[in-house]
C-alpha cells in the first residue's frame, strides 16, 4: 500500500519518493520492519498465549531429554511468523504482482492448516489433524500454484541465448519477447536450461501441454515434499528457524539475480520479469524468522508448532518454483531431505525386523536431528541399530548450530552452482 502511495506521490514532485522505486531500499525496509514486529508481536503473543494456558503437551523424556525444562511453553508461534511476514508486504509489496499474491496465499493457507492441527492437538486429540487431510491441503495448494503458473499471462520468462560477438568472448542475450515457458534450471550444467515438455516430444503437438502438466505434478510434489520435511526438522528449539532463514536468505538472492536483467545476463540465467518482488517477499520472510529466533532460540519460549512449519516448508517450496529453481531443493534443502528419508528409512527398516520378530532400527531415532540426543542406555537392550553414531548425547544447542553451519555450507553451494558448469 505505501509503495502506490508513495508512487502517486512522487507524480507531484514530493521529495524522497523515488525511493519506493528502488527494490534494494523496500527490501531492505521490509527485513527491518519485518523483524521489529516479530520481536513486538511476540512478546505480546507469549503472555497472552500464557495467560491462557495454551501450551504444547510436555514431551517424552525417552524422545528429548530435555524435555521437563520445556514445560508450559506456548506453541502456535507460526502465528508471530506469518504475521511478521504478510504485514511489511502488505505496506511494501506491489499487491499486483503474481508472484506476491501467490506468495501471499501460499503462507495463509498453509498457516491455517497447520493452526487447524495445533489446535486440534490442545482442544481434541493429541494425534491432531489426520494426516490425509494435511495431504490434501498441501496437495491442492500445489495444483493451485501449478496451475496459475501456468495460465497467467503475468506469469512469464525471458530465455537467455549466447551470441559470440569476438572469439572466444561470448555474450548472453534475451529473446525479446516474454513467454511462458516450462524451462527450469539444472545445477551443474553448462547450458542449463531444460524443458519439461522435450521431455514429451514424442506426443508431437502435444508435447507442450503434457509439459506443463507434468509441471503442475511437479510443482505439486515440491510443495508437499518440503513443507513435510521442514514440518519434520521443527524438533528442536532454533533448529527449524535458522535454517530456514538461512535458505530464505539464498532463494532471495537468486530471486535477485533472477530479476535484474544485467546480473542475469551476466550469470547466463534466464531473466523472470516481476520476480524482484519475490526478494520483497523473502527478506520480510528471513526478517520474521530472525525475530521469532529471539524467543525460539534455546532455551525456547515458544514454539511455532505446525502452524509455522508447514507455511515455512511451503514458501520456500513456492519461491523456488516461481524462480525456477526447483531443481536446486535437493541441494538447498538437503537437511529437510534428509528428515524426510531417515523417518521412511526407519519406518520401513522396523517394519521388516517386525516380521521377523526383531526390532530393528537404522539411526537410534529419527527424524534423524533426534538420534544425536539419545543419551547412553537410553535405547532398550533389545533394539538392533544399524547405524549407531554418535555414542553419547550432544547438547541441543550444538546440534541445532551445527545444522545450521551445515546449511549454510549448503545455501553456498546452491548459489555458486550459477557459475560452476
Amino acid at each position: 500500500m505505501l509503495y502506490y502511495l508513495f508512487r502517486y506521490l512522487g507524480e507531484y514532485g514530493v521529495s524522497g519518493a523515488h525511493l519506493w522505486s528502488y527494490i534494494s531500499f523496500r527490501a531492505l525496509l521490509t527485513l527491518v520492519l519485518s523483524l521489529i514486529i516479530s520481536v513486538w508481536f511476540g512478546e505480546y503473543f507469549i503472555k497472552w498465549m500464557k495467560k491462557r494456558g495454551i501450551n504444547e503437551a510436555q514431551r517424552s523424556a525417552n524422545i528429548d531429554p530435555y524435555g521437563v525444562e520445556k514445560r508450559g511453553v506456548p506453541t502456535m508461534g507460526g502465528l508471530i511468523i506469518i504475521i511478521a511476514t504478510v504485514v511489511p508486504c502488505l505496506l511494501l509489496g506491489r499487491l499486483r504482482n503474481i508472484y506476491m499474491l501467490l506468495m501471499i496465499l501460499t503462507t495463509v493457507w498453509l498457516g491455517a492448516i497447520g493452526f487447524a492441527d495445533d489446535y486440534i492437538k490442545m482442544k481434541v486429540t493429541k494425534d491432531g489433524l489426520r494426516p490425509l487431510y494435511k495431504l490434501f491441503g498441501q496437495a491442492l495448494l500445489g495444483l493451485v500454484i501449478g496451475l496459475t503458473l501456468w495460465l497467467s499471462p503475468d506469469a512469464v520468462i525471458r530465455e537467455n541465448v549466447k551470441a559470440e560477438v569476438q572469439n572466444p568472448t561470448e555474450e548472453v542475450t534475451y529473446k525479446k519477447e516474454a513467454v511462458k515457458s516450462t524451462i527450469t534450471t539444472i545445477p551443474f550444467v553448462k547450458n542449463n536450461n531444460l524443458r519439461y515438455s522435450d521431455m514429451f516430444r514424442f506426443l508431437g503437438r502435444y508435447r507442450t501441454a503434457a509439459g506443463w502438466i507434468f509441471f503442475v505434478f511437479m510443482t505439486t510434489f515440491v510443495v508437499m515434499a518440503v513443507s513435510n520435511g521442514c514440518n519434520l526438522n521443527d524438533g528442536m528449539d532454533g533448529m527449524c528457524a535458522g535454517n530456514s532463514a538461512i535458505i530464505g536468505v539464498a532463494l532471495a538472492i537468486l530471486a535477485y539475480v533472477s530479476s535484474h536483467i544485467v546480473m542475469a545476463g551476466y550469470l547466463n540465467i534466464m531473466f523472470i520479469p516481476g520476480s524482484e518482488e519475490m526478494v520483497i517477499f523473502l527478506l520480510a520472510f528471513v526478517g520474521a524468522l530472525i525475530g521469532f529466533l529471539w524467543y525460539n532460540a534455546y532455551p525456547a519460549q515458544i514454539f511455532m508448532g505446525d502452524t509455522g512449519s508447514l507455511a515455512i516448508g511451503g514458501i520456500i517450496a513456492v519461491a523456488a518454483i516461481i524462480i525456477h529453481k526447483e531443481l536446486l531443493i535437493p541441494l538447498l534443502c538437503f537437511i529437510f531431505f534428509m528428515e524426510s528419508v531417515s523417518v521412511l528409512l526407519q519406518t520401513n527398516y522396523a517394519k521388516m525386523g517386525n516380521k521377523k520378530g526383531q526390532k530393528w532400527r537404522v539411526f537410534k531415532r529419527a527424524p534423524i536431528h533426534d538420534t544425536f540426543r539419545v543419551a547412553p542406555g537410553q535405547l532398550p537392550a533389545d533394539f538392533k541399530v544399524l547405524i549407531n553414531w554418535p555414542k553419547g548425547c550432544w547438547l541441543e544447542s550444538k546440534i541445532t548450530v551445527r545444522f545450521w553451519i551445515v546449511t549454510i555450507i549448503l545455501a553456498a553451494l546452491t548459489i555458486v552452482t550459477l557459475k560452476i558448469r
